[in-house]
């Protein structure tokens, strides 16, 4: 009896072991990817011929950071809250976050799993993005200010990793969307042609013009302000 007893126990210890694996790795990945993982240890990867891709820059986080050097854990603090909110929109929208890098945020539409509407979705957190972080400033008296860039096409995913897994994107609709990030302003959606040509009809643009992008050359771009309606 005993016996039957350990065993039950190291049983239950080794489900609860698995469970807490479980969970770990459906917070790292997407839950279609991390089901793949576990059936098989063959490398994941998948193309996808049309996705939203989307980065956020917060402005002035780094100058506030410096300021605040001696007390880490606020910084930490409150980088983690705002974060944590955009992962909640990210939800609330049925998209998937990619990363993080420093105060940088990746965010795609359209994968693991395709959707026809993943550019209005896209849209929406992009506009939702730009309010909570407004919100924030004003609650915090900070010049915090979001930079967002949008571009839609094809891309790549996959897992990349052994010990640390990260599932990421690869292709030139990722490098162009953090160019629009990095070419946009400080409050602003700066979007692509192709992001224009799908979401016109829904949302309010204002017209850029023509713009030399590192590494692409001359673009039209726009910036995306509102809804209709």
């Amino acid at each position: 009896e005993e016996t039957l007893a350990t065993l039950a126990a190291q049983h239950r210890l080794l489900q609860e072991e698995q469970e807490r694996s479980e969970r770990l790795l459906l917070n790292i990945l997407p839950g279609p990817i991390a089901a793949r993982l576990k059936r098989d240890s063959h490398i994941i990867a998948d193309a996808f011929p049309d996705v939203t891709v989307l980065f956020a820059d917060l402005v002035g986080f780094t100058r506030m950071s410096a300021r605040s050097a001696e007390d880490p854990e606020q910084i930490v603090a409150l980088l983690n809250e705002l974060f944590s909110g955009f992962d909640r929109l990210a939800e609330r929208h049925g998209l998937e976050k990619i990363k993080t890098i420093g105060d940088a945020y990746m965010v795609a539409g359209g994968i693991p799993s395709a959707r026809p509407d993943h550019h209005r979705h896209v849209a929406e957190m992009a506009l939702d993005m730009r309010d909570a972080l407004a919100e924030a400033a004003r609650l915090l008296d900070e010049p915090l200010r979001i930079r967002i860039g949008i571009h839609t096409g094809p891309v790549v995913a996959g897992v990349i990793g052994k010990k640390k897994f990260t599932y990421d994107l690869w292709g030139d609709a990722v490098n162009t969307a953090s160019r629009m990030e990095s070419h946009g302003d400080p409050s602003t959606i700066h979007v692509t042609e192709a992001v224009h040509a799908v979401l016109k009809d829904l949302y309010i643009f204002e017209d850029r013009g023509h713009i030399v992008v590192k590494g692409k050359g001359d673009m039209r771009t726009f910036f995306l302000s509102g809804r209709r309606g």
